[in-house]
């Protein structure tokens, strides 16, 4: 395969852009100091290890399953189809079955509001598509996006894929012994388990429809805090979906090419393409659109020459001449494997955890840190952890995702990445599981509590009088902190007490008006908003003239205690008439 795939890269990179971006993928490394996680990732020296199709599958979308090697053609593609590339075949390969292309486009237009710092384009799902599965096997979806029939890769069974035993009792993909690939972008079963979603709103997650296959992989691409404007994040998502180099250099093509232009053609009228990753010597399965097992290779035909006829006893033909019989070939012995790192797991011990605590909306400053451990308590490093947010909460890793898979490093911890309070309060728990290995896992407690504030302060010093009878013209307003902080959306309460040491509501003085205009002294769920700020409605006066306090509160212990003065207007400071400028009479001549 790696000879075809050769004479295909050198074939499209002789005279376009698109094969020679493809090209120089090929040669490119990761960043110094790059780790790996899985086989088939560049190493620290930025040698690219072939991958080891034995291994377990999990860390990728697709559990490393074999995938379209097809290159784009080498003619750039055009936005719109005319009379002679439609002969040429271009826009076959250029066009994107219309549903399909839809879902690529919704996917893109959800991530750009739910995780905007993603970047993620829909050319990089259309890529991916096309080396999954053809775009749907050529866009054979039904109305909804459903594909006419199931897209199964082939058993993951170990013998010449990745080793990935049952997850889903065969409830996506019909086989209880082994796991299959799924669906148009061919996510394994334990892989959308967690990252499936519902792209087209008819309450179902289904991996062999396209919207929400594609929503699914837009999520998967964009967890980790992944930018895919950037080349290297770029990269590591691609290779997080396959572990592949080969994979990566294939969809990096295609990407290029559907960047350049592309346009809808209608549904099932797609080109299926035919190399394949797994196409070494013909006989090994690739993915169908059924849910049965792709038959065996065809025996070959009987050696011509040789005679024939009725068989003998031995299973052999009379003749006068017969052919010395073939030694019986001995059966191949089976190789002996040495454990995997993963095999060798007992058990996982927490690696000093601290208290899991974090203010509503806030980022927990403790990260979970596990260590795999063998029977004897030793370290086993490079073995795969994946944590699990569980739970009825809003609180997710970093990045929005409620699952992470993390490498154990030399001393056998793994330190899941950090968690982001939602506005859920309460517990919640995140589990610890050796990806591969049955053994027991951990579960570690997480509360979130409320947003508090720790100090109150007026906005502005100007005092706070009215006339009995009347309203005050200026509204109270004050400012929430925590910690120095700005203390956005805590929870308050505003009452008129009676006194500083008697907090009882009272009954006369100032008060607020309720939606029906009545008089209010108590205003509960109140909130500050996202700086902090809380402006209390309108306050008004009775006719009790005297100092009145009102006292506001909030999550966390902040209290302000606010004097209101209600008196008469003083009348004793109006300037007194000014005397008449009129002159005096002039006094009368005697």
């Amino acid at each position: 395969m790696a000879a075809q795939f050769g004479r295909r890269l050198y074939k499209g990179a002789a005279t376009t852009a698109v094969a020679a971006a493809a090209v120089a993928a090929l040669t490119a490394s990761q960043a110094p100091g790059a780790t790996t996680d899985g086989p088939g990732r560049p190493t620290a020296t930025g040698t690219t290890p072939a991958p080891d199709v034995n291994a377990d599958g999990d860390g990728a979308a697709t559990g490393n399953s074999p995938y379209y090697t097809d290159l784009p053609p080498l003619n750039s593609p055009d936005p719109a189809p005319t009379a002679d590339t439609r002969s040429s075949g271009t826009p076959s390969e250029a066009g994107i079955p219309a549903t399909v292309l839809d879902a690529y486009k919704k996917a893109e237009a959800e991530l750009r509001s739910s995780k905007p710092s993603c970047n993620l384009p829909w050319q990089l799902l259309a890529a991916i598509g096309k080396v999954e599965s053809g775009q749907a096997r050529g866009g054979r979806v039904d109305a909804n996006g459903t594909t006419i029939a199931p897209i199964l890769g082939p058993v993951l069974n170990g013998s010449g894929f990745a080793h990935i035993s049952d997850t889903d009792h065969g409830v996506y993909d019909g086989d209880t012994t082994y796991d299959r690939a799924i669906g148009p972008m061919q996510f394994i079963p334990s892989t959308w388990e967690w990252a499936g979603r519902d792209g087209n709103g008819d309450g179902k997650k289904d991996p062999n429809n396209i919207y929400d296959a594609a929503i699914a992989a837009g999520h998967y691409l964009c967890r980790n805090g992944w930018d895919l404007s950037d080349d290297a994040d770029l990269r590591k998502a691609i290779l997080s979906y396959n572990n592949s180099q080969d994979y990566l250099n294939t969809v990096l093509s295609w990407l290029e090419y559907y960047r350049k232009g592309t346009h809808s053609i209608p549904d099932g009228t797609g080109t299926i393409p035919s190399g394949r990753s797994d196409d070494t010597s013909g006989s090994r399965p690739g993915p169908s659109s059924s849910g049965t097992t792709p038959p065996k290779a065809t025996p070959k035909p009987h050696s011509p020459g040789r005679p024939s006829g009725p068989a003998g006893p031995g299973g052999g033909s009379p003749s006068t001449n017969p052919t010395p019989p073939a030694k019986p070939t001995p059966p191949p012995s089976t190789p002996s494997t040495s454990p995997t790192p993963t095999d060798t797991v007992d058990h996982l011990e927490d690696a000093g955890t601290a208290e899991l605590t974090a203010m509503a909306g806030d980022a927990f400053t403790q990260k979970i840190s596990t260590r795999a451990e063998t029977k004897a308590g030793k370290a086993v490093p490079k073995v795969r952890v994946r944590f699990m947010v569980l739970g009825d909460t809003d609180a997710t890793f970093t990045g929005g995702e409620t699952v992470a898979t993390v490498l154990t490093d030399s001393s056998g911890v793994a330190v899941a990445p950090a968690l982001q309070a939602g506005e859920q309060t309460g517990r919640f728990a995140v589990r610890a599981l050796v990806v591969g290995r049955t053994v027991s896992g951990l579960e570690y407690t997480a509360t979130v509590t409320a947003r508090a504030a720790d100090t109150l302060t007026r906005t502005s010093d100007t005092p706070l009088t009215c006339t009995p009878g009347g309203e005050f013209a200026d509204q109270v307003e004050v400012k929430a902190t925590y910690e120095g902080a700005v203390a956005g959306k805590v929870a308050a309460t505003a009452t008129l007490i009676k006194a500083a040491d008697d907090p009882t509501e009272n009954d006369k003085g100032p008060y607020f008006k309720d939606a029906y205009g009545k008089p209010v002294r108590t205003l509960k769920d109140l909130q500050t908003d996202t700086d902090g700020l809380l402006k209390l409605p309108k306050l008004y006066a009775d006719d009790t003239t005297g100092t009145f306090l009102l006292r506001i509160t909030t999550t966390g212990g902040a209290t302000l205690t606010v004097e209101l003065k209600v008196a008469a207007a003083d009348t004793s400071a109006e300037p007194s008439p000014s005397p008449s400028t009129e002159p005096s009479p002039s006094p009368s001549a005697s």
